[in-house]
């Protein structure tokens, strides 16, 4: 795991919470460039953060809020969100205030500026990193891949069964673990579906003639879709009624590895959300180059290949 990490992850450890209670550690954390983490408790009209630090108050001015803001290329909402929130830092300077208050200056910018110099410049494509979801939107969710770093994950990237928005898979705050799929001029996008699994991996699960649970995924005029798992969808007979996002039972008639399919019959079908459960990942890799979801066996070929160039 890498030494810098999502927000939120260092706000509650012991050194972390020692720190920010002591004045004389905090200046020697300011000494070292040592990263800490505390809660953004305001974000005043000139868009500076107040930072609840335990024994003096923090102060992130705007421009040291996140890397881009003093340039122009990172919006204001990149501070004013983390109002209520874990945010990472560096102690730049401490200074005393007109009553005579000592108090921290503090730069998100530098934390954020150090995780890309000593970790994120290190990653290539196919490089698998932690990282936490933070927002979801249509196209895709956004993931912290350190100190506030956001990643892009693609809707189309996140598993191999389809879905209609990124919240049926994830919820912000969820601890997922992500392939690095590209980094241009600085933006970092991810894959997903590469950890969950083979089709082979998936179907092993299941046997024919078992009553399953699945997710109507897809309806056509040949069939209905049901997904078994986030990596494994099998192909159901027309029945009347079903529709994209319901439960289903579905019986399992036969498994075709060969032509990587599996039949199914629906049993029932029914309305009900349910909330995303954390992913189970089949690779605890480091790295992958390649991966081939289709089995050996099925002439058809499914993979995905990393490539080496990363442009920075």
């Amino acid at each position: 795991m890498s030494d810098y990490l999502p927000e939120g992850k260092l706000i509650h450890t012991p050194e972390n919470r020692a720190i920010i209670r002591s004045p004389r550690l905090l200046e020697e954390a300011m000494h070292r460039g040592t990263i800490l983490e505390a809660r953004a408790v305001l974000c005043d009209s000139a868009h500076n953060l107040l930072v609840e630090l335990g024994c003096m108050r923090g102060v992130i001015p705007r421009e040291e809020g996140a890397l881009g803001m003093r340039d122009g290329s990172v919006r204001d909402i990149a501070v004013i969100s983390r109002v209520n929130r874990p945010v990472c830092f560096t102690v730049t300077a401490i200074e005393t205030d007109e009553n005579g208050e000592p108090y921290a200056l503090l730069s998100r910018a530098d934390a954020q500026q150090r995780c890309r110099d000593n970790y994120l410049s290190a990653l290539g494509s196919g490089d698998v990193v932690d990282a936490a979801i933070t927002h979801l939107e249509n196209f895709g969710a956004f993931a912290d891949v350190g100190c506030g770093i956001p990643a892009l994950l693609p809707i189309d990237a996140i598993s191999v069964s389809r879905i209609e928005h990124p919240r049926e898979r994830f919820a912000p705050g969820m601890d997922i673990r992500a392939v690095i799929k590209s980094i241009e001029n600085g933006r970092i996008s991810l894959s997903h579906k590469e950890l969950l699994g083979t089709w082979e991996e998936n179907a092993a699960a299941f046997s024919a003639g078992e009553t399953v649970a699945g997710i109507v995924r897809s309806v056509e005029n040949y069939g209905a879709f049901i997904e078994l798992t986030p990596n494994l969808a099998g192909l159901a007979e027309s029945r009347e009624g079903v529709r994209v996002g319901q439960q289903a039972s579905v019986y399992i008639k036969s498994i075709i590895p060969e032509k990587m399919k599996i039949k199914l019959i629906i049993i029932d079908t029914f309305d009900e959300r349910c909330k995303p459960s954390p992913p189970r990942y089949f690779s605890g890799a480091a790295h992958i180059d390649r991966f081939r979801y289709s089995p050996a066996c099925c002439s058809k070929a499914v993979e995905t290949v990393f490539a080496q160039t990363i442009d920075r």
